[in-house]
């Protein structure tokens, strides 16, 4: 679970989104960071009992700094009003999928997949969903899959209009070989956060996601 001061925290940055506010609140601000990594440590020790990819990883390195990168934003905020985790094998700089964990009041997710790769490693993955797709629809058909999180987000960000280049439009894998990312998603309440199963409830959220995770990791490879 995470503290009721660390949800506080995030929900007052939010409203004071500035540097001499931060600075002034800056143990705070250190204290919710630290339960924060905590929770992801918890998560990745938990998580990584079955998949050993993540196992070993440390919390910093799949934490997000909490200050935005404004120089071509109009949105000038310096910072963030979440907290975030990528748990990926080799941490949050890999070009492997792996897991995500975003934490906001009001707008917290879990899940994970393969988010905005370069073209090579997309076209790699497309290769593969395109010559194993009996696999591949296998895995986002899954029961377990389509409890946690119905299926792949499909968002128009996410998605071309057409099948990309090379692939005929009455490909079976047509839909999927469209996506720019592969990910799936599942919302994360405010209750959750607080709730003392929020660590198991959430590495049963990603385990539900290993076996994309692996498909997706083995075209990289």
């Amino acid at each position: 679970m995470l503290e009721p001061s660390t949800i506080k925290f995030l929900k007052d940055l939010k409203k004071n989104n500035d540097k001499s506010w931060f600075d002034l609140h800056r143990p705070v601000y250190e204290k919710a960071r630290k339960d924060f990594e905590n929770f992801v440590q918890e998560l990745i020790n938990k998580t990584g009992k079955k998949d050993t990819e993540i196992a070993g990883l440390k919390a910093r390195e799949c934490m997000f700094r909490i200050n935005r990168d404004i120089r071509f934003s109009k949105n000038k905020a310096p910072y963030k009003s979440n907290f975030g985790a990528s748990i990926n094998r080799g941490g949050k700089k890999s070009v492997f999928a792996g897991y995500y964990f975003h934490f906001e009041p009001g707008n917290s997710f879990a899940g994970g997949g393969l988010w905005a790769p370069m073209p090579q490693d997309l076209q790699k993955l497309r290769q593969e969903i395109d010559y194993c797709f009996d696999e591949f629809s296998g895995i986002v058909g899954a029961k377990k899959f389509r409890s946690v999180y119905g299926e792949l987000d499909r968002s128009e960000e996410y998605t071309l209009s057409r099948v990309p280049r090379g692939y005929e439009p009455n490909n079976p894998a047509a839909e999927y070989l469209k996506l720019k990312s592969v990910i799936a998603m599942r919302p994360v309440t405010d209750k959750e956060l607080l709730s003392e199963k929020l660590v198991n409830e959430t590495s049963n959220t990603f385990l539900a996601l290993s076996p994309l995770i692996n498909f997706i990791n083995r075209a990289l490879q």
